[in-house]
């Protein structure tokens, strides 16, 4: 990944909800798991298109909480392709520069899992050309109710005061902790949802839903989305100056 400038049109942060997979791969006749093996190919287009275009932060959404609903082989296909994407690309994207963040939830996964996953984030902490964060085992409301319980022990054991509860104070609780908040949220396969996906930090994000199955997902599908959103107008709840 490159250290951009212009080319990113102000965009510091794009999430991608990477949907589509398994219908990518029932149209070829194959199993889901077939879909979701060729979507990590998709995924480190996406890293080398954000690099290419200066984005700093990327935030892909990998398996969400309410994925545990799929069948069984599905899901151990996922969390392999995890674990075999870590052990594929760490050492390229150490070496690139790019630092590596897990959010989601970390109870319920493999020891086995859980160790890649500590080893990718401690392998690349010093990193700060870019920022790559895999939502994994991941829910926008589950993240929110993690972050209220451990302000609210907080408060209970007399570390925060109940009038120093703010959005920043909240923020920093959050998974994303220290992120700056998206600008793009962009969803593949043609559905227009958001999926509980960084529902709080994604509150101000241009949504760009693109019909494109996530394995076909290329550089052109992520500077379509950065076209889009230059083609907007941001007003925050304010109005358009005179």
């Amino acid at each position: 990944m490159t250290e951009g400038g212009e080319k990113c049109r102000g965009v510091r942060h794009v999430a991608i909800i990477m949907d589509g997979n398994g219908r990518w791969a029932q149209q070829r006749g194959r199993p889901r798991a077939f879909g979701h093996s060729k979507g990590v190919e998709a995924v480190r287009e996406a890293v080398r298109a954000a690099g290419d275009t200066g984005v700093k932060y990327l935030t892909l959404f990998g398996f969400s909480t309410e994925n545990w609903r799929r069948p069984s082989e599905e899901v151990d296909a996922l969390f392999d392709l995890m674990k075999r994407f870590v052990d594929a690309d760490l050492v390229k994207l150490d070496r690139e520069g790019v630092n590596v963040r897990i959010a989601g939830r970390r109870e319920g996964l493999s020891p086995d899992l859980l160790e890649i996953i500590e080893r990718a984030e401690r392998t690349t902490a010093d990193n700060d050309r870019c920022f790559l964060t895999i939502a994994f085992n991941y829910g926008g409301r589950d993240e929110i109710v993690r972050a209220a319980r451990r302000m609210a022990r907080d408060v209970a054991e007399g570390r925060l005061r109940p009038e120093d509860v703010d959005e920043a104070a909240f923020a920093s609780q959050l998974d994303t902790a220290g992120m700056p908040d998206p600008d793009i949220v962009i969803r593949t396969s043609g559905e227009h949802r958001t999926s509980n996906f960084l529902i709080w930090q994604a509150a101000y994000a241009e949504l760009v839903f693109l019909d494109v199955l996530w394995p076909d997902f290329s550089a052109r599908h992520f500077e379509q989305a950065l076209n889009e959103y230059a083609s907007r107008q941001r007003r925050f709840g304010g109005v358009d100056a005179a």
